[in-house]
């Protein structure tokens, strides 16, 4: 096994880590927040958070909850709408929540932003704020989907940062999962699959083909493992860590797989709910359909985290509940932890670089047959 390169492995020199949250996004409001915020630092007793929004409102709840030693509140009375375009948003950012969030981040104050706000704007503002890193082109988001790995999650990108990708973009996107497989779930040498409508190689748009094979190349620096085209049945699999595909078919993907899975649960709970011998057996069984629901419950993957930029933005599930906010910070704290947005952006720096230089040899080749 190629050991895990030396930028992937340094931990930053630090202790605590911030946290900054909008708290205006969610469909539930600044309760729901609060209230997930409340579970998160049960947990973490060095985590601090900078909250992002009306201020005696936010001092009102924050002060019930009994956490006002441990949260900063930043005055934004302004609210970015779901219904808003990503370009209203950005005409009329300034004194809004989200934008007040992403701008801590960018001071160096808080390691992390969270919002559960529209997704489009949240992109666009932290494209404006945040800057994307060196080398990259398109930023993608990454999301979590419940696997039979060990770790119980694959990752999958894009999930709906942009409907476009290029061959380039989708090697950008192997090298950004495989830093976030690394640093999220803590898989030493992840395995990156290219999602196609079969795992033939003839198979698949031109761009797909051109991208299999820079993503093959990429792969024998020894950072990551390449297992080629999987199909949409492989997202939960145990045969990759990492699936790699264009906004547009990931975002379908995951609506798709968000509506399977509470379409589940809802089956699970009215066949255990028609008749008495039904509900006796769901009794017996209480543990086992326990284990299940929790699998296959969403709000234990909500965040969606925004790769590409140079710090790291975390969209969590507009009508996330508190314990999927939660999560969500769970998962921003790990990564801060991690250092994972200083990891993310030298590893696309570096193959940047190493693809110039091949860029290079090349024409320095194809002018040397010329002039011979």
């Amino acid at each position: 096994m190629s050991q895990v390169p030396t930028q992937d492995n340094t931990q930053p020199d630090r202790s605590a880590y911030t946290l900054s949250i909008d708290a205006m996004g969610g469909d539930s409001g600044a309760e729901v927040v609060v209230a997930g915020i409340v579970k998160f630092l049960k947990t973490e007793p060095r985590a601090s958070i900078i909250l992002h929004g009306p201020e005696t409102v936010l001092n009102t709840v924050i002060q019930k909850r009994g956490i006002s030693d441990r949260v900063k509140v930043r005055d934004a009375r302004g609210v970015i709408e779901m219904s808003d375009k990503p370009s209203h948003a950005l005409r009329n950012r300034k004194d809004t929540s989200m934008w007040s969030a992403i701008e801590s981040v960018r001071l160096g104050e808080a390691d992390v932003c969270i919002s559960c706000g529209n997704t489009g704007a949240l992109m666009a503002m932290s494209m404006i704020s945040l800057r994307k890193a060196d080398g990259v082109n398109r930023p993608a988001i990454a999301c979590l989907w419940p696997s039979r790995n060990p770790q119980g999650f694959n990752v999958m990108l894009d999930a709906g940062a942009d409907i476009r990708a290029d061959e380039d973009d989708l090697l950008t996107y192997a090298l950004m999962g495989t830093s976030y497989a690394r640093n999220g779930l803590d898989i030493s040498l992840p395995r990156v699959g290219l999602l196609n409508v079969g795992t033939e190689e003839h198979k698949g748009r031109a761009e797909l083909k051109v991208a299999h094979e820079l993503i093959s190349r990429s792969a024998a620096r020894g950072e990551y493992d390449y297992v080629g085209f999987v199909e949409g049945g492989d997202l939960p699999s145990d045969k990759v860590d990492v699936i790699v595909t264009d906004g547009f078919t990931g975002n379908i993907a995951l609506k798709t797989g968000e509506g399977t899975a509470t379409l589940i649960s809802e089956l699970l709970r009215k066949a255990f709910m028609n008749n008495p011998l039904s509900l006796f057996a769901a009794l017996l069984a209480r543990g086992s359909l326990g284990r299940l629901r929790k699998r296959i419950d969403p709000r234990r993957v909500n965040g969606g985290v925004f790769l590409g930029l140079n710090k790291t933005v975390v969209k969590s599930h507009g009508s996330a509940d508190a314990t999927g906010i939660a999560a969500a910070l769970h998962l921003s704290y790990r990564l801060a932890k991690s250092g994972f947005s200083d990891k993310l952006a030298a590893r696309v720096a570096s193959a940047a670089a190493l693809a110039q230089d091949a860029a290079n040899e090349d024409m320095a080749d194809q002018s040397a047959q010329g002039d011979e």
